[in-house]
């Protein structure tokens, strides 16, 4: 599909990239959430095997380099979150292609300290569909124990289930990215999960992605804090969600969903610093563009090779769903994607049946739709209080498919 470069003033805010005029509408979208309190965003669209739209407004900062405003361009880095998993699930999955790993081994074979507390059963699988009961730390960590990835993988080999694994779903929001991360290494023999994912998957995409970032970047990366929204707007979420979740960790301290996102307080605190931008802490602190997220599954959306064609179901073949334990609501998981409630226009990915992907905290989101070869990329450095995927995604998910629909 060929594409134009195109600069235009919509509602004030200039929008720069590449889009064909087809996908006007979904520039319009993404300009409209700037008067909503968006401050500085990209957004990315893979359809049938192409890039059809790359588009980025607003400004960034940067503390640490010293940057209180500058143009959001399109190399800026943002902090993806909890998006990031469903890169650690790819880098999984390709070691389940080649035969290196098998879902439904036990870990143990594999990770032989990871038998410790009664974990010699838990399999692959079960980490992948957050049903391994290993969604938080017991004991106290300290603050600067989540930048040693040593340290954590022997507090995830340590750690015992929540409940008996298999028999109940409870997201790993953390814990996720260390116990897979640290099989990722040993299958693959590389020396840490950045260097496997940039070996085969950024690499040979030609994308900027990382699990810890290289110094010569670390310029580039956009502060993250609180979205403001306008007063009198009625239109953004409320974030009935986030407050549920809210009360169940003030009611119960000591109880897996306050420890699964406050111990320690550092996984809450510290993600504008540059000991988390350089550490791996792969479910939470992937740092990428809307470009790199949009072509890494726009590639898997068109079964382009990151995955070969028998590997790829199990990207959406539903795995587990049910009312999550840590989160309180119910949720769909696949072999480590979030799955999309249809029912729910802040849990839905496109309108493919066979739609998976990923939201992150506050409002990034990266998705495949092999049903409409759609792959999807948003980044935002504005956080919003949703708890799935943000308003503000879900008006340019609406655009993309009222154009093709």
């Amino acid at each position: 599909m060929p594409r134009t470069t195109l600069q235009e003033s919509v509602m004030t805010i200039e929008v720069k990239g590449q889009w064909s005029p087809e996908w006007q509408p979904l520039v319009d979208a993404f300009a409209a959430n700037f008067a909503m309190g968006e401050a500085g965003a990209g957004v990315s669209l893979h359809y049938r095997g192409a890039l059809v739209v790359n588009i980025w407004a607003g400004q960034r900062s940067n503390k640490l380099a010293g940057i209180e405003a500058r143009e959001w361009d399109e190399q800026t880095l943002v902090n993806i979150f909890s998006a990031g998993k469903g890169l650690v699930a790819i880098c999984v999955l390709q070691l389940i292609a080649e035969g290196t790993l098998a879902l439904d081994e036990p870990v143990a074979g594999l990770w032989p300290e990871f038998a410790q507390a009664d974990k010699g059963a838990v399999t692959l699988r079960q980490l992948l569909c957050h049903r391994a009961g290993l969604s938080a730390f017991h004991q106290h960590l300290a603050n600067e124990q989540i930048f040693d990835w040593q340290a954590m993988a022997t507090a995830v080999a340590a750690e015992s289930p929540w409940w008996i694994p298999g028999t109940a779903q409870g997201y790993s929001p953390f814990m996720f990215g260390w116990a897979l991360g640290e099989i990722i290494k040993r299958a693959s023999g590389y020396a840490s999960v950045n260097d496997y994912f940039q070996a085969k998957v950024a690499g040979p995409l030609g994308v900027s992605c990382y699990f810890g970032v290289p110094d010569a970047l670390l310029d580039n990366i956009a502060d993250t804090g609180p979205l403001k929204r306008p007063a009198g707007l009625p239109n953004f979420s409320t974030g009935a969600d986030s407050i549920a979740l809210g009360k169940i960790m003030k009611a119960d301290p000591r109880g897996v969903t306050n420890r699964a996102f406050s111990n320690p307080i550092s996984l809450m605190t510290a993600t504008n610093s540059r000991e988390w931008r350089q550490a791996q802490i792969p479910a939470a602190n992937a740092h990428a563009d809307a470009r790199a997220l949009a072509t890494i599954f726009g590639n898997l959306a068109s079964a382009s090779g990151l995955l070969n064609e028998s590997i790829l179901p199990l990207c959406w073949q539903e795995q587990t769903f049910e009312q999550d334990q840590t989160l309180g609501l119910p949720l769909r998981f696949s072999n480590g994607f979030m799955l999309s409630q249809h029912q729910r226009a802040d849990c839905r990915y496109g309108r493919g049946e066979r739609a998976f992907g990923h939201p992150g905290a506050g409002g990034c989101v990266a998705f495949a739709d092999p049903d409409f070869e759609v792959g999807f990329g948003y980044v935002t450095h504005r956080m919003g209080q949703g708890l799935l995927i943000d308003e503000r995604a879900v008006r340019l998910i609406d655009a993309i498919y009222a154009i093709l629909e």
